[in-house]
């Protein structure tokens, strides 16, 4: 299937099997908001528990706050959300449709790069074992006439961005003769500023109420909590606050399923260090994250770093790594150097001094912050579109078949008796309750065994447990592989050691 039928499979199969359905539905819906059903809950939490262990359990210098997502609103004015969290946004006349006028650009600029790949891939058909890859890049005319106007391309887009100048921005977009993707047609309104902070109030009394917001990021509620955290736990420079939690932006251009909602939970970690040791750490973190992203066993080359054009106004280095999904690649985490931005904006707006004596040095500074942010419903998206496979079997027949890895899998085994009859019930429900208790499982012995099977391989169960007339005689059960579909016969007393092998996210932590 193309990638067009993937995404759309993955919509479809989320909503069947119960992982994602769109929120307040019987009320036809909320635009880009999404409710996770039982099987998406387990695996979102699974996500989740992966980061904090790595991150946290893993570094003795990394430690956890859970912040509230109500804070005092002047915050936001310390961090420059008021005056400068917002989009270029463009409107196409005839399809009515609104648009961020820096990603029309940027998938100009991706179908560009994709236009080298094509020609790099025929070239590597036509020539085989002769080809030199680094010698057509740089030599083949037609690479380097792309790669000439991707350059200037990236150029005039890099400055209409750093210097905020729309008029440029929308010139750009003319000139690339950019079309609507829903009318096909180039007629544009001119680009415009919108805040992505969602309002709201505080107070008894409307005209007494503060004006408070959501909380864009959760980014702030480390830097606050900076002192608090670093005295109560006793961290020394460097190290790190982590936390995970929900963030709202009003998004205009809200699409493509839970890639970019309006309501969504962020994975973060502010890494605090000593000014002018920044960059080493931006690097060093550049690794550590791409090696996390990769302990998935998801292809390396659905991976990859892209630089910032545009530095947002608190950092000197920043970077994406970006996810090959479906419809391209997108940004999954952002790495930032974010200098001492953010302590010294929230020392000059609150009157207090945000800063840590360092014994080594006998002196005292606002520490410089490396940040990782990674989107927990992005991730979510990421581990399906990779993990959702459709099997042609040897019998002619294909399955949906949800290849997580096995310590994210929402149930870890599936208990299935052969039938209803002759005590086999009874015995699978002894073993499934002994089970339960060291794994998240499932008891099933609604239809025939193969309708089981498919079940259990569409939410992506790694093991099957058949309990049939031969446990009654000699206490062995079938243990069934979702992934080769091979079936084995094993003593019940080995069932547990076996799935927690595989299954235990003990056994993924290790591999770090």
């Amino acid at each position: 299937m193309n990638n067009e039928e993937l995404f759309k499979n993955i919509i479809s199969h989320s909503k069947e099997y119960g992982f994602i359905f769109p929120s307040s539905e019987i009320y036809d819906g909320l635009s880009a908001v999404y409710d996770y059903g039982s099987y998406g809950a387990e695996l979102k939490n699974n996500i989740r528990t992966y980061w904090w262990k790595a991150m946290v359990q893993l570094h003795e210098n990394i430690v956890g706050l859970d912040s509230a997502i109500f804070m005092h609103p002047t915050i936001w004015k310390a961090s420059g959300h008021v005056d400068a969290f917002n989009d270029p946004l463009i409107d196409n006349k005839d399809s009515k449709k609104r648009y961020r006028a820096d990603n029309l650009i940027e998938d100009y600029i991706g179908k560009q790069e994709d236009k080298i790949e094509k020609e790099v891939e025929k070239a590597k058909k036509r020539f085989a074992e002769k080809f030199d890859e680094a010698l057509y890049r740089t030599t083949n005319p037609r690479i380097t006439e792309i790669k000439t106007n991707i350059d200037t391309v990236h150029g005039r887009y890099k400055k209409a961005m750093e210097d905020s100048n729309w008029a440029d921005l929308y010139q750009l977009i003319v000139d690339l003769e950019i079309v609507c993707p829903i009318s096909g047609t180039k007629n544009w309104t001119e680009v415009r500023q919108f805040n992505l902070m969602f309002s709201t109030s505080m107070g008894a009394m409307e005209e007494t109420s503060n004006q408070l917001y959501l909380r864009p990021e959760t980014a702030q509620g480390i830097f606050v909590n900076f002192l608090n955290v670093q005295k109560t736990t006793r961290m020394k420079i460097p190290f790190g606050i982590a936390q995970t939690g929900k963030a709202f932006r009003n998004e205009i251009v809200a699409r493509q399923f839970i890639f970019r909602m309006r309501e969504f939970e962020q994975m973060e970690m502010q890494f605090f260090v000593q000014p002018g040791t920044e960059l080493k750490w931006y690097e060093a973190w550049k690794e550590k994250r791409l090696a996390w992203h990769h302990s998935l066993g998801f292809p390396k080359e659905s991976y990859r770093f892209h630089d910032h054009t545009k530095l947002a106004h608190y950092a000197n280095a920043a970077c994406d790594i970006e996810f090959q999904f479906p419809f391209g690649f997108k940004e999954l985490e952002g790495i930032h150097s974010r200098t001492d931005f953010d302590l010294k904006s929230h020392e000059k707006f609150s009157g207090k001094k945000l800063q840590y004596f360092d014994p080594e040095l006998n002196s005292s500074y606002v520490p410089f912050v490396v940040e990782t942010s990674v989107g927990l419903d992005r991730m979510f998206l990421a581990v399906m579109s990779r993990a959702l496979q459709q099997e042609k079997l040897e019998d002619g027949t294909t399955r949906d078949v949800l290849k997580l890895p096995a310590f994210l899998a929402p149930v870890k085994c599936a208990v299935l008796p052969l039938t209803k009859k002759d005590g086999l019930s009874e015995k699978a429900l002894d073993i499934f309750n002994k089970l339960k208790l060291s794994m998240y499982c499932q008891y099933d012995e609604k239809d025939s065994i193969g309708k089981r099977y498919r079940r259990q391989d569409a939410i992506g169960t790694p093991y099957c447990i058949t309990i049939d007339h031969q446990t009654l005689e000699d206490n062995t059960v079938t243990i069934r592989d979702r992934d080769t579909m091979t079936q084995e016969r094993i003593s019940v007393d080995q069932v547990e050691r076996i799935v927690l092998e595989k299954a235990d996210i003990v056994s993924a932590l290790k591999k770090l």
